[in-house]
């Protein structure tokens, strides 16, 4: 039975939000997803799609430029100039991103010139144009522009690099050869952006190896920079690849904890919504949108409620079935029960946040449940920040209790 929310909770830049819909679920009782605290399983094989995209226009690629690169010191840093190559896409690099491809391939490369060579049209995948999100396959050709690419710094004795370590060892929940769970602490951000300089990916450095086939850990998701929990680290490039197709597959189970204003009605259901960025001023938010509008992507997020607070309050199971943008934190606005500290989604007037508890985003990545890229499963929980579990203590929530979204649908 379905529960169409009519209208919805204005947006920064005033009017109304299109309305999405919810609809129930019943859950059941079962197993407290904190008795799988860290635990990796390996036994059943993970399903695997080849991709089917190629080049059919008989396009033959480039010559490679016989040229050697160069070295250069620019600014007082080493640095190495190379001409135009051409080089293949290997097994392991099957199905991975354009840009995460050269990520890969040329570490000392930022991401944002990564990103304007391959919009300029400089890069080409068999002789044609590409796009940074494109997926690539085994034995394509791409053609690599003149590259200017600093040299990495010796690691084993620069300071920052043992700090940047030792920091992503302390805060590791699951590891193994291929892949690595980190608990990601809320206001830590996951990749750089304007006057972010610490961040997650620029950490990962630190964990690359030696040697010429040294490979670095890289992002398999994200999280908002105020979101804690379960963050998803590959290891190698095959795993990269396989955990890349794990998540277009929707195969990946996502479980968030956040405490809401309000207590939704009814308590399980279903959000399902049309998603668009919008541009306020300086600040950008995701809004509700319209089926067709321009850049409007379909999220669904099913959510249970867990335990209640004197009907002000309730602690909610998310499970997200998309990954969009801040697509929780929008959906939870929408239904006009938005999370506890959110700067950005938070929209009811003259609300007054509960003594003792902290005015931040409580909102984390509880768990993640993934095939293991190869076989079996991976399936790891973190625990509450510390602002979280202050409020937990308050409000004498119990953490081990059973978690109805256990029994949400799949889709």
């Amino acid at each position: 039975m379905s529960r169409r929310n009519r209208g919805g909770p204005r947006q920064p830049g005033g009017g109304r939000q299109e309305a999405g819909s919810r609809h129930r679920f019943d859950g059941k009782r079962g197993q407290s997803p904190s008795s799988r605290e860290a635990v990796g399983r390996v036994g059943e094989r993970a399903q695997r799609r080849e991709p089917g995209w190629g080049d059919r226009s008989g396009h033959r690629p480039p010559t490679p430029d016989p040229s050697p690169p160069r070295a250069s010191r620019v600014g007082g840093g080493e640095k190495s100039s190379t001409g135009v190559q051409t080089v293949t896409v290997t097994p392991d690099e099957n199905d991975m991103r354009v840009d995460r491809f050269f990520e890969a391939r040329f570490p000392g490369l930022s991401f944002s010139h990564i990103q304007r060579i391959i919009r300029k049209g400089e890069v080409r995948v068999n002789g044609r144009r590409t796009e940074p999100k494109a997926r690539l396959s085994a034995g394509q050709s791409v053609r690599v522009p003149p590259l200017s690419v600093a040299q990495p710094k010796p690691r084993d004795d620069a300071p920052q690099t043992q700090k940047d370590r030792a920091f992503l060892k302390s805060i590791t929940l699951y590891e193994d050869d291929d892949v690595m769970v980190l608990n990601k602490p809320a206001g830590l951000a996951v990749q750089g952006g304007s006057g972010t300089t610490r961040h997650i990916d620029g950490m990962l450095g630190a964990l690359q190896g030696q040697g010429k086939d040294a490979q670095r850990p890289r992002l398999v998701h994200r999280l908002d920079k105020d979101t804690a929990g379960c963050l998803l680290i590959a290891k190698t490039r095959f795993a990269a690849a396989a955990l890349a197709k794990t998540f277009r597959s929707r195969a990946a189970r996502k479980f968030y904890w956040a405490l809401v204003a309000g207590v939704p009605k009814p308590p399980q259901g279903r959000i399902s919504t049309y998603l668009a960025k919008q541009e306020v001023e300086e600040d950008s938010f995701m809004r509700i949108a319209r089926h067709g509008d321009k850049d409007a992507m379909h999220a669904v997020t099913y959510y249970a409620v867990v335990e209640t607070s004197a009907q002000t309050l309730a602690w909610l199971s998310l499970k997200p079935v998309t990954g969009r943008t801040h697509q929780l934190r929008a959906h939870m606005a929408h239904i006009r029960h938005p999370i506890v500290g959110d700067p950005k989604y938070f929209n009811i007037e003259n609300w007054q946040l509960p003594g003792g508890i902290q005015n931040r985003l409580h909102l984390m990545a509880r768990r993640i449940a993934v095939p293991h890229p190869r076989g079996g499963r991976i399936d790891v929980s973190a625990p509450l920040p510390e602002h979280m579990q202050q409020t937990w203590n308050l409000l004498g929530l119990d953490a081990s209790r059973y978690d109805p979204i256990e029994d949400a649908p799949e889709e």
